[in-house]
């Protein structure tokens, strides 16, 4: 039972939504110590209360490919399928950087282009650290700016395949979508709406008053 997806749950992109995740990294996972004794039985509250305990990020790793504690609570996810509402929960919430990566992981595999740059370009601001799990099982630090890189320009992330993206500027020609606003644009148009320096302001004032 604990290996099956719930039976409420559609199917993401043609497949049942574990099966984003591909036959031998699931079993691995299966197979897994954390999986039995931590896996069984979650609830998506659960995942989240792990989610927020986890340490790194991560695919299978080592000689054993052996899975890291956030790729099988991906596959949970997966299994339980949360309501969009509670997805957008999770990516909006700023409190745990694991439980938001987490939830940026699964959001890219189970929504459509349209839905994932708009949530994910503006994290592009969220530059907190992260600790990666290689496959070599030693560990890297990655910001979240670049995992939301990874997700949006990268087929694959943690051994995971990624459903096809079109194109940005495709969507923009075809009206899907609006032009893109960076960050640095965002801070350029802060900046000339501040309101004059007060030193500024009298300057002009004598000025006239001369």
């Amino acid at each position: 039972m604990a290996n099956r997806t719930v039976n409420t749950a559609l199917y993401v992109h043609g497949t049942n939504p574990q099966y984003l995740i591909d036959k031998t990294c699931r079993q691995r996972i299966y197979d897994s110590l954390y999986w039995k004794e931590h896996c069984f039985g979650l609830t998506v509250t659960g995942v989240m209360e792990k989610a927020v305990d986890l340490t790194a990020i991560g695919g299978c790793f080592g000689s054993t490919n052996r899975p890291t504690e956030f790729i099988c609570l991906l596959l949970k996810l997966l299994q339980l399928q949360p309501d969009r509402q509670m997805v957008d929960a999770l990516v909006d919430q700023e409190d745990f950087k694991y439980l938001r990566a987490l939830a940026l992981v699964y959001f890219r595999l189970t929504e459509k282009p349209k839905e994932i740059y708009p949530k994910l370009e503006p994290l592009y601001k969220d530059y907190r650290k992260l600790r990666q799990r290689l496959y070599s099982g030693k560990h890297e630090i990655i910001c979240v700016d670049e995992l939301i890189d990874k997700l949006l320009t990268e087929q694959s992330v943690f051994s995971v395949s990624l459903p096809l993206m079109t194109a940005r500027r495709k969507m923009e020609d075809l009206g899907d979508l609006p032009p893109r606003i960076s960050p640095l644009d965002e801070s350029d148009s802060e900046s000339e709406d501040e309101p004059e320096d007060e030193s500024e302001s009298e300057s002009e004032s004598e000025s006239t008053s001369e």
